[in-house]
C-alpha cells in the first residue's frame, strides 16, 4: 500500500469525501478508510499499553469509530478529517473497553504522577479556595493536557463505579446510580432495538451542530471544553446547545410513543 505524505493525505482524503459524498459509492469509503487507518493503529496501540486487550480487537473496534467518522465528516466545516476522526475512534475503543471490564494497568510513572496531582488538588484547595484546572496540574506537572487527560482516564477506569454513589442534583432528591440500573428481569426497562432505533431517528432530527455536540459529549466522553476546541466554538455555546439537544430529544422521542 503506497503511504502518502501528510500534506498529500489530507488533498487525496479531501478529494474522495467529495466524490464520495457525490456518489456514495462503498468503494470510495473503503479508499478513504484505508488512507486513514494509521489513524486507528496510533490508538489501538497506545490502549494496548494501558490494557489486557489484543492489539488486533483493538483495531477492529477502533475501525467502527473510523467509519462512524466516515460518515459524519463534513467538508463544508473546514475541519481536518484526522482531528475530527480520533475522538470517534477513541471513543469506540474506550467503550469497548468499559463493556469488558478490563481492569488497566496503570504505568508506574502514571502512578507517581497521580499522587503528584492529588497532593496539588490538596494544594490548591487550601491556598485558592478551589480545585485545580486540567492545565494547571498539567504545568505543574510538567506533562502535555493530553497526558493528564490520559492519566485521569486510567484512574478513572481502574476500578468499578459504587451503586450507592449520588446522581443527578439537589432537586431529584436522593437518588443512587444504583436506582437507575435496569432489572434485567424486566423487559420494559431494556434498550430493545426497536428503542436504539428510535434513539437514531430523534438523533437524526436534530441540527447537525447540536447532534454532533451530543455524540461528543455522550457518546465519545468528552468533556464540554474538548468538544468546544473540536469543533472551534466556545464553552458557553456547547452547553446550551447539550440542554437544548437534550430538551428536543427528550420530546421527539415521547412525541414517538403516544
Amino acid at each position: 500500500m503506497t503511504v502518502l505524505a501528510p500534506e498529500n493525505l489530507k488533498i487525496e482524503t479531501l478529494k474522495l469525501f467529495q466524490d464520495y459524498k457525490k456518489y456514495g459509492k462503498t468503494k470510495l469509503r473503503n479508499r478513504i478508510l484505508e488512507l486513514n487507518f494509521g489513524l486507528v493503529r496510533r490508538e489501538a496501540h497506545h490502549w494496548t499499553t494501558q490494557c489486557n486487550e489484543n492489539y488486533e480487537d483493538l483495531l477492529q473496534v477502533g475501525s467502527l469509530g473510523l467509519l462512524r467518522a466516515i460518515e459524519r465528516f463534513s467538508t463544508e466545516k473546514g475541519h481536518a478529517f484526522s482531528s475530527f476522526a480520533i475522538p470517534y475512534i477513541r471513543g469506540e475503543i474506550q467503550h469497548y473497553l468499559r463493556d469488558k471490564g478490563y481492569s488497566v494497568r496503570i504505568p508506574r510513572r502514571w502512578q507517581e504522577l497521580g499522587r503528584q496531582a492529588m497532593n496539588i488538588r490538596r494544594h490548591y484547595q487550601i491556598k485558592y479556595n478551589r480545585q485545580p484546572s486540567d492545565p494547571e496540574i498539567a504545568h505543574v506537572l510538567e506533562i502535555s493536557i493530553k497526558e493528564w487527560q490520559d492519566i485521569k482516564l486510567a484512574f478513572q477506569n481502574r476500578e468499578p463505579i459504587s451503586l450507592d454513589v449520588s446522581v443527578g442534583n439537589e432537586d431529584d432528591g436522593n437518588v443512587c446510580l444504583g436506582d437507575l440500573v435496569a432489572d434485567p428481569k424486566c423487559k420494559s426497562f431494556q434498550l430493545s432495538q426497536d428503542d436504539r432505533i428510535r434513539l437514531q431517528q430523534a438523533l437524526s432530527q436534530l441540527e447537525d451542530r447540536t447532534r454532533c455536540i451530543l455524540e461528543f459529549v455522550f457518546l465519545q466522553d468528552l468533556t464540554q471544553k474538548e468538544t468546544a476546541e473540536q469543533l472551534g466554538i466556545s464553552v458557553v455555546t456547547v452547553s446550551r446547545r447539550v440542554k437544548k439537544g437534550l430538551e428536543l430529544l427528550k420530546e421527539a422521542m415521547a412525541a414517538e410513543i403516544f
